[in-house]
């Protein structure tokens, strides 16, 4: 990660803080930019593995058209009704496709570990079902930007 949070240090979670967090989730938003300038903010399913942020989209969707012709998106993961409870993490940068498009299983050793932890996490498998409909997405955050208003104390 390149850039530093500089706001809010009272409140950023530490490295295993993040860690923990991006583990235990399970939903985030990702924010592309459409042809024509409009944004486009949309729900999946994702995996962290403590530097990049790994993204199951469908291909035949304007979230994958957007991706190819703009690479550059925003990420947010958060969680808490009240605002004591509050936290996330916002990651930002440029993804990139990793495997082939759509996925069918062909060999990747990039992959072998994300479709395993993938499988486990979302589906209660060991092995990741291909269905020729999806392709991953490495988010490798140029910025990562995190708030965890529990450290603020009783309000």
């Amino acid at each position: 990660m390149t850039a530093t949070q500089r706001r809010g240090r009272k409140i950023m979670m530490t490295p295993g803080e993040l860690d923990e967090f991006l583990a235990e989730q399970r939903t985030c938003r990702l924010a592309t930019v459409s042809a024509d300038g409009s944004p486009h903010v949309s729900a999946l399913w994702f995996l962290w593995d403590g530097t990049a942020l790994w993204l199951y989209s469908v291909v035949r969707s304007r979230r994958w058209a957007d991706l190819r012709r703009d690479p550059r998106v925003a990420v947010a993961v958060d969680t808490g009704e009240d605002y004591g409870e509050l936290r996330g993490v916002e990651l930002s940068g440029a993804v990139e496709v990793v495997g082939e498009v759509p996925r069918t299983g062909e060999l990747c050793a990039e992959l072998d570990a994300v479709e395993t932890r993938f499988a486990r996490k979302y589906f209660g498998l060991d092995m990741l079902p291909h269905d020729g409909r999806h392709a991953w997405l490495r988010l490798t955050p140029q910025k990562v930007v995190s708030w965890d208003f529990r450290k603020l104390g009783p309000h």
